[in-house]
């Protein structure tokens, strides 16, 4: 599917004025403080670990245990954070929420983290992150008959696109580079939001919203 193709480019970097080291050094504190301070509004044992991934910038990974002691792991970008402590718009909920979802299954999750090698990548694509997504896209549009699959994209590489075949005029398939859904993935994030996200968009676009 190749009309009006729509590719989701998310980068990480903020094309906004980067600040300074002493003024990073403060957003990162404040960071941290605020994402503790709101998940222990919901939970007792808290940490948080910040990571700094190649092409991603600064990314904070939060640690919550369950009454049981098990430890679940989530990771979030800066760039995403500070937007909703900004926003004022329930930080709080909606950092949990990311825990709520992941503890319905008992026993913890930690971050599976990056694949060590290309075998190992190919394997996750294959066998995790293109059943999920192929999954997740066709059980939210349901009964819709959706495109759905890797795909080949000039600017961004190898990307996953979803679509609306009956969409037959303006906009109708979405992408998302292949490295983004992986790193969603390894920080226990559901990369199947980014394509949903897009894919309501060509909805709405399209007057079907």
């Amino acid at each position: 599917m190749k009309n009006n193709e729509t590719v989701e480019d998310q980068t990480t970097a903020d094309q906004q004025e980067q600040p300074n080291e002493e003024q990073m050094a403060e957003l990162l504190k404040a960071v941290h403080h605020n994402g503790i301070v709101a998940l222990k509004m919901h939970y007792k044992d808290v940490e948080a670990q910040l990571l700094t991934i190649e092409g991603y910038g600064p990314v904070f990974v939060f640690h919550v245990k369950d009454e049981e002691g098990s430890r679940y792991s989530c990771g979030f970008f800066l760039h995403e954070l500070v937007a909703r402590f900004q926003s004022n718009n329930n930080p709080s909920i909606w950092l949990a929420s990311f825990f709520v979802d992941m503890m319905r299954t008992k026993g913890g999750k930690e971050l599976m983290g990056p694949p060590a090698s290309e075998d190992e990548a190919k394997k996750v694509i294959d066998n995790i992150l293109v059943p999920q997504l192929i999954e997740a896209i066709n059980e939210e549009f349901a009964p819709e008959q959706m495109h759905a699959g890797l795909a080949w994209n000039e600017k961004f590489g190898a990307v996953f696109e979803a679509g609306f075949p009956s969409i037959k005029d303006g906009s109708n398939v979405c992408a998302v580079p292949l490295h983004v859904l992986l790193t969603h993935l390894a920080l226990n994030r559901d990369p199947s939001e980014l394509l949903i996200q897009g894919l309501y968009n060509i909805r709405k676009e399209n007057g079907l919203e």
